[in-house]
């Protein structure tokens, strides 16, 4: 069972990166880049603090970080543990795809879609009673973890992974928040 869901993964990624054109490399290369969605933090970061207190949005800032850094170690661990070679790294399929980056560490689970959807569902989740319009910050995510397909750097088992643990992070870490600190909201 594990081998054919390795297979359908391998087959959907050469499928999927295959679906790239050349004209929107840039667009891909730019999206990738995490400093790229620096305006997107800054926005959260204002939105906080235009929404709750000062103090309360410092806790909400520190409860995001929180849930990044250990999404992120979580990540680099299990990297480590499962030792899954990039698409653009082996050899069986790299002359089949698309490369548009050819980082040589591990690929399971993605970092890029586990942080950014740890860091926008905490954001969502403390916003979006607040903004009915706060489900478009989901565009991020999706966009930067569909770049790492077209770069040919993750397969998407390895996206589907980090996003659920991203959104798992953030529920528990918000859960856990409101407990803590909130009596109602």
């Amino acid at each position: 069972m594990l081998e054919k869901l390795l297979q359908w993964d391998r087959d959907a990624f050469i499928y999927l990166n295959s679906l790239g054109l050349e004209d929107y490399d840039v667009f891909w290369s730019i999206a990738t880049n995490f400093s790229t969605w620096i305006p997107l933090f800054l926005l959260f970061i204002y939105l906080v603090f235009k929404e709750y207190t000062k103090k309360e949005a410092l806790w909400v800032i520190g409860t995001v970080i929180l849930t990044l850094a250990v999404v992120a170690m979580l990540t680099g661990i299990t990297k480590e543990i499962v030792a899954r070679l990039r698409p653009n790294n082996t050899e069986e399929i790299n002359t089949l795809i698309r490369i548009l980056k050819s980082p040589t560490g591990y690929s399971f689970f993605s970092g890029h879609a586990s942080s950014s959807f740890s860091i926008t569902t905490s954001v969502f989740l403390f916003l979006r009673h607040r903004f009915k319009w706060s489900w478009l910050f989901f565009i991020w995510p999706i966009t930067f973890a569909v770049s790492r397909i077209y770069l040919g750097v993750h397969y998407p088992i390895d996206l589907i992974v980090g996003a659920a643990v991203g959104v798992f992070f953030a529920i528990l870490f918000y859960r856990i928040y409101q407990r803590k600190f909130v009596v109602s909201e």
